[in-house]
């Protein structure tokens, strides 16, 4: 039999921690096979710094503690009396074997005999293993082990070569030239504008690498026949794909052609660049790296409720900036927490030269987070960061140590006062399946004004809607994309993108018939959709409203559309005209709803649509707003 799993782990340590870990896991064992009986041979506090300097960092450490016979007790390990002494032995002999074989220049890893790794006293006794359960220690241990590897993984993007090939993928010229253009379009808009020509940049990097680059993947489409796949578990992961970090290999079975297709689940970002594929860990993995490719400073977030980004830092605004690859957004930290409803815990960025606590950018409801963070007591990972980004500093000039220090005060002042949810913010994922979605919880927030867990966005005026005092809203049910028009006629693509609430519609799409329509999902006997606009914040009120909807009915299909605000509800006809509304004028705000009731037999969720469109009918918009806004 091989070595145990702890002292494998430890083998793995370079030489030098490797001796020094031997030394003090030989002196522990040693200590209590000299004199059993002394108790303070038996007991380890965990806050001695020693332990927790020199040993709780290094991988298997603890573990080969653990394997010995070790138990936790509250502050310390103890070796209790009840703890057998023989495997207490085999474990130090191993260690020992292995510490000597590397003092003799052995390169192979020594092999264990079945009888050596059970207790002699009883052979049919399993080796004692790590603990099972969840404990303080066993989680420092394995949050540490976390850290430690995202550290470690962002240093492979500042690689030369491969920031070199990474490189001759982006199309440097036009994404510089077309946020040139962009900038100065927004100069002259604007008096005041802080973003700066490396912003721009961003942002045009984010559109090419969502829309032109990467591709998203819930199941690939069969390799033999292309058709439909679906995710049945997990392969085991060739020499090559290990090679190129995929531990994980997911089976998308075709049930046509009875066949599998493997996704590896590759996590060096150069072979990325290859398959430009994958999920949220695929694209923040690649993209961190383009960004780096192109000068920027990026850095790699974690988020311990599962899921990944990037961070940029911004020269001209001085300060750390929120960008998400699958998403296509830019600077809206609160989109994982108040649009998707996560219950975020911990958030840790990561780059070349530091690690650093980010979790309070990405919260509004700090003391609501603060009561999740249990994996691992504060001032631990206080400690534990200050000395890992000390090690990683250790190089650095004086002068890039006080730019980092410096840029982390600014941050700390930041995270101090929690953030006000501003638009963007507030609707649920777009990347992914929907079951996939669904599935994650990360739709948006139940509560903060959706129903059936959909998104919550609100029109709210742009800073140039502001100054001209107009918003101007299509939605194009084939394209499925809305335009505003009002404000340099921004895309927004995803039907559901923009609505403030919904239950139990989605739009359709009827390929035999090329039609394509909003309607109530199979079986229910009520559907309901609305959209919000809300004008108070910017002190703006309606001038004029104008609406034009459409809808088509079956059988006895109904749909009634509604127009609501604080001062007023009425009924509005949804013929496809243009109707101006006289109701609204002088409101800071409205709803937008329509409920989708009636028809007959096993399709009577069929017979109320909204916006039915044909798909040859690309230019036609089914949905249209124009308000004319005025000072409050």
């Amino acid at each position: 039999m091989a070595l145990t799993p702890a002292v494998t782990v430890l083998c793995e340590n370079s030489n030098e921690v490797f001796f020094d870990v031997c030394k003090l896991l030989l002196s522990y064992a040693d200590n209590i096979l000299r004199d059993p009986n002394v108790e303070k041979y038996r007991s380890i506090r965990v806050g001695n710094p020693t332990f927790s300097s020199k040993l709780l960092p290094i991988n298997g450490a603890v573990e080969c503690l653990f394997e010995m016979g070790f138990e936790e007790a509250d502050t310390h390990l103890v070796f209790p009396k009840s703890a057998s002494l023989d495997q207490l032995k085999v474990i130090r002999e191993s260690i020992a074997a292995q510490r000597d074989q590397r003092l003799n220049g052995g390169q192979h890893i020594h092999l264990l005999t079945e009888a050596q790794v059970q207790s002699p006293a009883s052979s049919s006794q399993a080796v004692s293993s790590v603990p099972t359960q969840s404990s303080p220690l066993v989680s420092s241990v394995n949050f540490f082990v976390t850290l430690q590897s995202n550290f470690k993984h962002v240093l492979l993007y500042e690689n030369s070569e491969l920031q070199q090939k990474a490189r001759s993928y982006i199309p440097y010229k036009l994404l510089s030239s077309t946020a040139e253009k962009k900038m100065k379009f927004a100069q002259e808009a604007e008096t005041e504008c802080v973003l700066g020509k490396e912003d721009f940049l961003v942002l045009e990097l984010l559109r090419w690498f969502k829309y032109e680059f990467f591709s998203w993947v819930d199941c690939l489409p069969c390799s033999h026949c292309g058709g439909p796949t679906q995710n049945t578990g997990s392969l085991s992961p060739t020499i090559d794909e290990l090679r190129w970090g995929a531990q994980r290999v997911e089976n998308h079975y075709c049930k046509s052609c009875q066949i599998c297709t493997r996704f590896p689940r590759y996590n060096n970002p150069e072979k990325l660049l290859d398959t430009r594929r994958g999920r949220c860990g695929e694209w923040a993995n690649c993209f961190t790296l383009c960004c780096r490719a192109l000068c920027l400073e990026a850095r790699y977030i974690w988020d311990s409720t599962d899921h990944v980004w990037t961070e940029i830092y911004s020269v001209s605004q001085r300060r750390w900036l929120h960008c998400d690859s699958c998403e296509n957004i830019y600077d809206k930290p609160l989109l994982y927490e108040v649009g998707w409803g996560k219950r975020l815990s911990y958030v840790l960025a990561f780059s070349r030269d530091e690690v650093v606590d980010v979790t309070w950018r990405y919260s509004c409801k700090h003391p609501e987070v603060m009561s999740r963070r249990t994996r691992v007591r504060e001032t631990w990972l206080l400690h534990t960061i200050i000395r890992l980004n000390g090690l990683r500093q250790q190089s650095l000039s004086v002068d890039r140590k006080i730019e980092l220090s410096e840029r982390l005060l600014v941050e700390l002042v930041e995270f101090v006062c929690p953030r006000i949810p501003k638009q963007g913010e507030l609707g649920g994922r777009i990347s992914g399946s929907l079951g996939w979605r669904i599935a994650r919880e990360e739709m948006g927030d139940a509560n903060s004004g959706t129903t059936n867990q959909g998104p919550c966005y609100v029109f709210m005026p742009t800073e140039k809607e502001k100054r001209d005092k107009i918003i101007h809203v299509l939605y194009n049910t084939t394209k499925d994309q809305y335009c505003r028009v009002s404000n340099d006629f921004e895309v927004i693509q995803c039907w559901d993108r923009c609505v403030w609430s919904k239950k139990s519609v989605f739009r359709i799409v009827e390929n035999d018939w090329d039609m394509v329509y909003i309607a109530r999902t199979e079986g229910s006997s009520n559907g309901q959709i609305s959209w919000k606009f809300d004008f108070a914040p910017a002190k703006l009120s309606v001038k004029s409203f104008s609406i034009r909807v459409n809808h088509q009915t079956f059988k006895s299909g109904d749909v009634s559309w509604i127009l609501q605000s604080s001062l007023m509800t009425t009924n509005f006809s949804g013929n496809g005209r243009m109707q101006s509304l006289q109701c609204l004028n002088g409101s800071s705000g409205f709803i937008v709803s329509a409920q989708l009731t009636g028809g007959e037999g096993d399709t009577s969720w069929q017979h109320a649509q909204l916006f039915r469109q044909s798909l040859k009918e690309t230019g036609e918009c089914s949905f249209e707003i124009l308000i004319h806004l005025q000072n409050a």
